[in-house]
């Protein structure tokens, strides 16, 4: 058999290899979604309606790192020993077979706003328009840090302003808060989910006070 024969018999046999490694690859670890929605939703209203008459609220778009605006969840890897060299090094993963809902940003959105909007019995203008009539408070926040780390905890670190309408920022606040966590990506996916609560609840504290006519104070750091 020639050269040029043997070269075109292995590229005859590496077409079907290479075919059987895609239908491996999909027929391999199904991809499970996660959202951080709270289920149930947080009942206990932050104020009271009849004190301070209907209200709205609107989110912006979530900032946050360029990394992390993506639907794969990203965290820190575990397991292996670095070179001494290395050992600062920070490595992730992104975990292709676990993914939030939506892209990360427009999930923390959407369940910051849902949330928001729960505790203070609001209208969520979010995405529906703002309506007329009633006040609108329009909530910017941006994620500094997230780190998850599976089987120990969720750190992160949150910016956020309000005003009402298109008047000026009422209020600028910043807050880091972790969850401890146990497991693997469910509970990375658990830990974010009550971080978000958590941050919702401090948010629509603010959105109330204001709405009340009182000083919106930032929670303690």
């Amino acid at each position: 058999m020639s050269p040029k024969t043997l070269k075109m018999f292995r590229v005859r046999l590496a077409l079907p290899a290479a075919l059987l490694g895609l239908l491996a690859a999909c027929s391999g670890t199904p991809t499970r979604y996660y959202t951080l929605a709270e289920n149930p939703p947080a009942a206990t209203a932050q104020r009271s309606t009849a004190d301070t008459g209907p209200l709205a609220i609107e989110m912006a778009p979530v900032a946050l790192p360029e990394r992390l605006a993506r639907p794969q969840l990203v965290v820190r890897r575990t397991g292996g020993v670095l070179p001494a060299r290395e050992a600062s090094v920070a490595e992730v993963d992104v975990l292709e077979q676990s993914r939030w809902s939506s892209s990360f940003e427009y999930e923390l959105r959407d369940a910051l706003a849902s949330g928001i909007a729960t505790r203070l019995g609001a209208f969520d203008a979010t995405k529906s328009g703002r309506p007329r009539g009633i006040p609108v408070y329009r909530i910017a926040v941006q994620l500094r840090e997230f780190d998850a780390q599976p089987g120990t905890r969720v750190d992160s670190a949150f910016g956020w302003s309000i005003r009402k309408g298109e008047g000026d920022t009422l209020v600028t606040c910043q807050l880091r808060l972790s969850e401890p966590i146990s497991g693997g990506v469910d509970g990375v996916a658990v830990g974010a989910q009550r971080i978000t609560g958590r941050l919702a609840d401090e948010i629509a504290r603010n959105v109330g006070a204001l709405a009340a006519n009182q000083t919106a104070g930032c929670p303690a750091a």
